[in-house]
């Protein structure tokens, strides 16, 4: 489904980006419209897909996940019932917080959280080196987070996506 983005979703997407607890009067005097079509620009925006979900961000190490690392791992196999097995065997493990497909040396990235080394240890262990057809795994720890941000600059001009 193609949608328009024009300056005002833009504006809507970035405020809501920053906070999504902003009530749709905020929102609207934000970016100088009224409450109805404000509203109405992001319900639309909801159904199309564009605003996926609202949540609140939570600081892990707050919360005592003190550990964070990329886990970069090679399937044994290629074919797509053997990625399909693996995907779907990740997709119900809580510790695996993001999981990306990339291109190059590896096939996955799995972005991994825990208490502490010794518990990330052994998740490695006894959980990642059980995935189905996993072939080979390279962890790197997470020393410092210099950057961490979950928006993003929407690009274009009336830019249709």
């Amino acid at each position: 489904m193609k949608y328009n983005l024009d300056d005002k979703n833009r504006q809507i997407l970035e405020i809501l980006q920053q906070d999504a607890k902003l009530s749709v009067k905020e929102i609207a005097s934000r970016i100088q419209l009224s409450f109805t079509p404000t509203y109405e620009r992001i319900k639309n925006m909801e159904e199309a897909g564009i605003i996926s979900k609202y949540v609140a961000l939570v600081d892990r190490q707050k919360v005592g996940l003190k550990v964070a690392a990329y886990c970069n791992v090679t399937l044994k196999e290629q074919s797509k019932f053997a990625l399909l097995k693996f995907e779907d065997a990740i997709k119900s493990i809580p510790e695996i917080i993001e999981t990306i497909s990339v291109s190059g040396n590896y096939d996955y990235m799995l972005k991994i959280v825990a208490t502490d080394i010794e518990s990330y240890n052994k998740f490695i262990i006894e959980t990642v080196s059980n995935l189905p057809n996993i072939g080979q795994y390279h962890s790197s720890i997470v020393m410092t987070e210099v950057k961490k941000e979950t928006a993003f600059k929407i690009p274009g001009t009336d830019d249709t996506i």
